[in-house]
């Protein structure tokens, strides 16, 4: 039975990203989906006082790629890579922080040693988020599967993995806008099975900790073996009616291995920035593991998704790198179908499907990628619900932010006439180019401050406070490169 009409008679506040709900009526939100957007959307809805119905599938059904029951799990990597505002993510995580996302707030709490990245132990930072949304006493949590669009104000935040049932229904409204791609997992292997007298703890270039990752180094032979074998290895075939369109930005290893032998040292396996200590000397390519937890019991291999046959991870993996012949693997990689709106002509410039006004979509199903840019875009779906219900407009943030640049690609304003919508993550080539002459070594520092001065500017308009800027960070120059 639906609730009552509430009448909400004073301003609430969330954190510095406080959200104003002034007294009007105000019905219940369905949020459909228990991912980082969905989880963000609730969160941000319920902390200004709006009822909140938050509809998750498990455990009644999991997709192929979920493991656990909690909200907000995050099944690729435990990475939210670049915490540097320099950077397009570092930026996003800046100014997300400043709004007072809970996905930040706890992935903040939940940090385990990465360097310059920000990487989370997830299991930690899924439980946290779990608890805070039940323990809220304004979110409802339904464990049942959406199988078609409410006819009530919702936000669809299923992800990449939708459900056929949600799926055909998004499509029956949104036309022939509904695409696919593939995604890959990459493997996760215990810590101590690793082996310490091959491995070296180092970051590149010092960054973080200095020592935040572990280091497998190979020669040029291994190296080369290991790409042999990895071209050869049995891979998990799509269906015969299925066609892969892999994401650029996560593509299994053995297709990057495919477009030339040396394509993964340069990618995933650069060595650049490490020194063997063994040696002294800069090894030919090297795999990363980032720690999975804090106590380093599991350790992820950084770009290394693959569609290989679990059989053929476990031989060839133990096989060709040094320090894993007695790998004990937590979890081995895998392949799965992801499907996505396109965007620019499936949704209206205020997020809503332009055939069904009242549904919003957030997160991985509108073409964003990466965990923080699907967060973000459940955080200004629930500000734009906010405003639809007490009859205001919304102005999103400026382009010229990072959360603005993410909307830039959602619109389509950042791409040119004729963009074949794909999923992107948030980089400065969405952002609008600086109007004034500079160098080239100056560029990102320039964005960076004029993100920060037009965040501050509609923050103000919009009469949203924000915590301050964050000091600035410690610039350490990159020791001088070992030889090879």
């Amino acid at each position: 039975m639906d609730r009552p009409i509430l009448r909400i008679q004073a301003r609430t506040r969330c954190g510095y990203g406080r959200v104003s709900v002034r007294t009007s009526a105000v019905q219940r939100v369905i949020v459909i989906g228990g991912g980082l957007a969905g989880s963000e959307a609730s969160l941000l809805l319920a902390g200004a006082g709006v009822r909140v119905v938050l509809v998750e599938q498990k455990p009644v059904r999991r997709s192929p790629a979920h493991k656990s029951d909690g909200f907000a799990e995050l099944v690729c990597s435990n990475s939210l890579r670049s915490d540097n505002p320099e950077n397009a993510i570092g930026l996003l995580h800046e100014e997300l922080r400043r709004l007072g996302s809970p996905v930040l707030e706890e992935a903040d709490r939940a940090r385990v040693p990465a360097g310059d990245a920000l990487a989370v132990d997830r299991v930690a930072f899924s439980e946290a988020l779990t608890r805070r949304i039940a323990e809220h006493p304004d979110i409802e949590v339904r464990k049942e599967e959406a199988t078609a669009l409410p006819e009530e104000t919702c936000i669809v935040a299923t992800g990449p993995l939708t459900g056929e049932g949600l799926a055909r229904s998004l499509a029956d409204a949104a036309g022939d806008s509904a695409l696919a791609f593939y995604d890959a997992i990459a493997p996760i292997v215990a810590g101590d099975s690793v082996d310490q007298s091959v491995a070296f703890r180092q970051s590149r270039y010092g960054k973080g900790g200095g020592d935040d990752y572990l280091n497998l180094p190979l020669s040029r032979e291994e190296y080369e073996r290991f790409v042999e074998e990895l071209l050869a290895g049995q891979k998990v075939e799509p269906h015969a009616f299925e066609e892969p369109r892999y994401f650029e930005g996560c593509l299994p290893i053995e297709v990057m291995a495919a477009r030339g032998r040396d394509v993964l040292a340069f990618g995933p396996m650069k060595p650049v920035g490490l020194v063997d200590p063994r040696t002294g000397r800069r090894p030919h390519a090297v795999v990363q593991l980032r720690r999975e937890d804090r106590a380093g019991t599991a350790w992820n291999l950084v770009g290394f998704q693959t569609r290989l046959t679990w059989p053929e991870q476990k031989r060839i993996f133990s096989g060709c790198i040094p320090g894993l012949k007695a790998a004990e693997w937590i979890r081995l990689g895998q392949v799965h179908r992801n499907t996505f709106l396109d965007a620019p002509r499936a949704l209206a410039p205020d997020g809503s499907l332009r055939a069904r006004p009242h549904v919003f979509c957030a997160g991985q199903i509108t073409g964003v990628e990466g965990y923080v840019e699907s967060a973000a875009s459940g955080h200004i779906a629930a500000r734009r619900v906010l405003a639809r219900l007490r009859g205001e407009g919304f102005a999103p943030p400026p382009g010229t932010t990072a959360l603005g640049a993410l909307l830039r690609h959602v619109t389509g304003e950042a791409h040119p006439p004729g963009y074949d919508y794909q999923p992107t993550n948030v980089v400065f080539a969405l952002f609008p180019p600086l109007e004034e002459r500079h160098r080239k070594h100056e560029r990102k520092a320039r964005l960076l401050a004029r993100a920060r001065r037009h965040l501050a500017e509609w923050g103000r308009a919009q009469g949203i406070p924000l915590a301050p800027e964050p000091p600035p960070r410690p610039v350490h120059p990159p020791p001088r490169e070992a030889p090879r």
